[in-house]
C-alpha cells in the first residue's frame, strides 16, 4: 500500500504542478505514486518546462495518463491553435509508442472503493462499447489497449465534457455504474465564481471543496470525482491533489 497522488490538469502551469509534487515530497512518504490525469500542455506559459519536468521523474513512481491536448500528437485530429514545438511533439510520441503515455489507471483504496482514472471519464456508451466490464481494473486494462476509434470520439475517456455528457449518461441514460471514477479534463463548477456549471439534478448529488478544488456526485454505490483544477492561463492560486492513503495501483 502507498499514498497515492491525483493531480488534475496543468495545461502548462508548471510553477503549480512543482510546487504540488514538492508539497508531497516533505511528506516524506517515499512510497508516493502519483497519477496525472492527461491535458499537461497548451493554454499555460511553459509546456515545454512541464513536459521536461516529468520526464525527470521516476517512471515508477509517475503514471502518466493522455489528455485530448496530447492525443492531438498521438492519433487524433489537431485542435489547439498553438502547436508543440517539434521536439515536445515528438517527446509525446515516444511515451505514448513506450506506454508512458497511459489511457487510464484503477486503483483502490484503504476502505475498498475501486476507482477507474481517466482523463475526462467513461461514459456509459463507452463502458458498452469495452463489453461493459464489472471492475475499474478491467476497463482500465481494456483501455490501454488504446481501442480505436472509441479513444478518438467525442464522448471517449478523453474528450467527454462532465456535466453534459459524462454524468447524465449514467444519472438518466444508463445502468448503475459498477465502479467509481475520477477524471479530470473538465468541471461542474466555476470555482472562480464559485457557481454551479451542470443541471440542479447533479448539483443535488454533489459536493465541492471550493479550496482543494475537487467535486464529488454520488449516482448510485459509486461516485465522481472530479479533480480538474481550471488552471487557465496562469494557474489556480489555491488548489491540491486528490490525495488516498494506503491505496493500491490495480492496473
Amino acid at each position: 500500500m502507498a499514498t497515492i497522488a491525483i493531480i488534475g490538469d496543468v495545461g502548462g502551469c508548471l510553477e503549480q504542478l512543482a510546487r504540488a509534487v514538492a508539497d508531497l515530497e516533505s511528506a516524506g512518504d517515499p512510497d508516493t505514486v502519483i497519477i496525472q490525469v492527461g491535458d499537461l500542455v497548451d493554454r499555460g506559459p511553459d509546456s515545454a518546462g512541464v513536459l521536461a519536468y516529468v520526464a525527470a521523474r521516476p517512471p515508477r513512481q509517475w503514471i502518466q495518463l493522455a489528455g485530448n491536448h496530447e492525443a492531438q500528437y498521438v492519433g487524433a485530429e489537431p485542435f489547439w491553435p498553438v502547436p508543440l514545438a517539434a521536439a515536445d511533439a515528438a517527446l509525446l510520441r515516444d511515451w505514448w509508442l513506450r506506454d508512458r503515455l497511459r489511457v487510464a489507471a484503477a486503483v483502490r483504496t484503504a476502505d475498498g472503493e475501486d476507482l477507474l482514472v481517466t482523463h475526462a471519464g467513461l461514459t456509459a456508451t463507452a463502458w458498452a462499447e469495452l463489453g461493459e466490464p464489472v471492475t475499474a481494473a478491467t476497463a482500465a486494462g481494456l483501455l490501454n489497449t488504446r481501442p480505436e476509434p472509441l479513444l478518438w470520439a467525442a464522448d471517449g475517456p478523453l474528450w467527454a465534457e462532465a456535466a453534459t455528457k459524462l454524468y447524465p449518461s449514467w444519472l438518466q441514460i444508463g445502468p448503475p455504474m459498477p465502479f467509481s471514477q475520477v477524471h479530470g479534463h473538465s468541471a461542474i463548477v466555476d470555482y472562480g465564481r464559485r457557481a454551479w456549471r451542470c443541471r440542479e439534478r447533479i448539483q443535488q448529488r454533489s459536493t465541492v471543496d471550493w479550496e482543494a478544488r475537487h467535486t464529488f456526485t454520488r449516482t448510485g454505490g459509486a461516485r465522481f470525482v472530479g479533480v480538474d483544477p481550471r488552471h487557465g492561463a496562469r494557474g489556480a492560486p489555491v488548489w491540491s491533489p486528490l490525495i488516498l492513503r494506503e491505496a493500491v495501483v490495480l492496473e
